[in-house]
């Protein structure tokens, strides 16, 4: 089984005939990935990379049967594109541009909402299902099918992560890269449960950060949940003051937090492990798997 992405996940690419667009989906198509479709606006092309290309969304997923999006288009042209993936009812939508205006991800934001859409990003490595499908930039060949979902806000750290996981024989079930910009469409309670219905996840592990309060929020979405896998946060500067930055700050003291180890505790107390370094990560999970 697998999250969000499988080999049967029909994906159609929005800016495919950019640059980079070309060079990470020539790969993704090399890896297994069904790409049926790329969007251009007003494009005189018809086909990219042997693949149908066509004015709309709508269209695309008409003629195609596509149910995800990847998006490779600029910031400024950003909301537009996301905004017609949505009123074409996609299931997914990964958003690979960085830096979109914040007001414009406010106003994504709002839409997502009332839709059927999860959008995952802006700014992410993406989504991968080892061996099956996966829609972004990440570095494909060192992902290893198993039992272990990643779920993670720093895409370099992932990295390191999953080449732990391959050498102790648990590999991923499915990796998500939530994404590095201030606003992002999902957090980690909109994938928790997901991994939790997955047959093939036997444990979740949450890479999270100092700043904001996406682990507060999780912690209370487990802490509610019934049946529910194991959780594994893996939480780096534990000792540090949650925030320097003054906006995340006022949302920790909300809750009446200061510290990292406030935060450690509402996570505890929600029945999560909490481990700081990979390493008893690594150990953690060997009980587990």
């Amino acid at each position: 089984m697998s999250v969000l992405v499988n080999k049967k996940t029909k994906i159609l690419v929005q800016g495919i005939t950019g640059t980079q667009a070309s060079f990470h989906i020539q790969r993704a198509m090399k890896y297994g990935t069904k790409v049926v479709a790329g969007v251009v606006p007003s494009s005189k092309e018809k086909f990219h990379l042997g693949v149908p290309i066509f004015n709309t969304v709508k269209e695309a997923k008409k003629k195609t049967g596509a149910n995800a999006s990847i998006v490779f288009v600029p910031a400024k042209s950003a909301k537009k594109a996301i905004f017609e993936a949505i009123d074409a009812e996609l299931e997914l939508v990964v958003v690979i541009t960085s830096g979109i205006p914040i007001g414009d991800m406010m106003e994504i934001k709002h839409k997502l909402k009332n839709s059927k859409t999860i959008l995952i990003g802006p700014n992410t490595p993406g989504i991968i299902t080892p061996k099956e499908a996966y829609m972004g930039i990440f570095p494909d060949n060192i992902h290893m099918p198993g039992s272990v979902g990643v779920v993670s806000k720093s895409s370099t750290l992932t990295y390191e992560i999953v080449l732990e996981l391959n050498k102790i024989g648990l590999g991923q079930s499915t990796v998500i890269g939530l994404g590095d910009d201030y606003i992002i469409g999902s957090d980690f309670t909109d994938v928790i449960e997901k991994f939790n219905d997955d047959p093939k996840t036997k444990a979740t592990v949450l890479v999270c950060g100092i700043g904001g309060i996406y682990e507060i929020d999780v912690a209370q979405k487990y802490a509610m949940m019934k049946n529910k896998k194991p959780v594994i946060v893996l939480m780096i500067n534990g000792a540090e003051i949650l925030s320097k930055d003054i906006e995340k700050e006022s949302e920790a003291m909300r809750y009446g937090l200061t510290l990292m180890s406030d935060k450690i505790d509402v996570l505890k107390n929600a029945g999560i492990v909490v481990v700081d370094t990979i390493q008893a990560l690594k150990e953690e999970l060997k009980k587990i798997c």
